[in-house]
């Protein structure tokens, strides 16, 4: 059972992530926590699995509270997956700087929550779709006018993955979740996942970010 702490300033907020948790038979919600402060003394006493965290709370913001949690300095570490309205890059940086397992924005809904949680507790990284995209082109060249580097002669890499896998990528890189690539592709959303799972591996790519920054430098060099 994946016992969780709830770090968010809103009740409303936390009653809901509260009915889509405990509707999971494998994932519970141990206490909630209305500020950072509270956050960090229930965190350390109750020794959770999971502390899903919102970043503008009173007192210690959730930044501070993954920093104190899981961060670097962290003297006994607990995971903590940050939940927000706010995707600034800075706090994205930060939270990941400072070891959030995960970076989620709270429209990106129900599915993408727990797909987040089960991912934080195999050890992956997983980031809202959206912030994946934004992301990836911050890879794309300062300059998109300037002219490509000169053609060498060496052939390019075969690619590691199956024309059906290169396609998934492609669609992870455009921010599509696994319940729109299925819908997309006409499979399962558990054929997806299994494809991303199988991406991943091949491409020894942390999360989905390094999926995308994998597809966007492979097709650079077809261009």
């Amino acid at each position: 059972m994946i016992r969780i702490l709830l770090a968010d300033d809103q009740a409303d907020i936390r009653s809901g992530f509260r009915l889509i948790l405990d509707s999971q038979p494998d994932m519970t919600v141990i206490a909630e926590a209305a500020d950072g402060t509270t956050a960090v003394e229930l965190a350390r006493s109750l020794r959770p699995d999971l502390v899903l965290a919102d970043i503008r709370m009173p007192g210690l913001d959730g930044l501070e509270v993954t920093r104190r949690l899981a961060g670097p300095d962290a003297a006994d570490p607990i995971p903590v997956l940050v939940i927000t309205t706010f995707d600034h890059d800075d706090y994205v940086r930060t939270a990941l700087r400072d070891g959030a397992c995960g970076f989620l924005l709270k429209r990106s809904g129900p599915a993408l929550l727990i797909e987040g949680v089960r991912a934080a507790m195999s050890g992956d990284v997983l980031i809202s779709p959206q912030i994946t995209v934004r992301l990836l082109r911050s890879l794309a060249p300062a300059h998109p006018g300037a002219p490509a580097p000169a053609p060498t002669s060496a052939p390019r890499p075969a690619s590691p993955l199956t024309p059906r896998e290169e396609e998934i990528a492609r669609l992870v890189a455009e921010g599509l979740t696994n319940a729109e690539i299925a819908t997309r592709l006409f499979i399962s959303p558990g054929t997806a996942k299994t494809h991303i799972a199988n991406i991943q591996s091949k491409l020894k790519a942390r999360n989905r970010v390094g999926i995308a920054a994998w597809t966007w430098q492979s097709d650079s060099t077809r261009t």
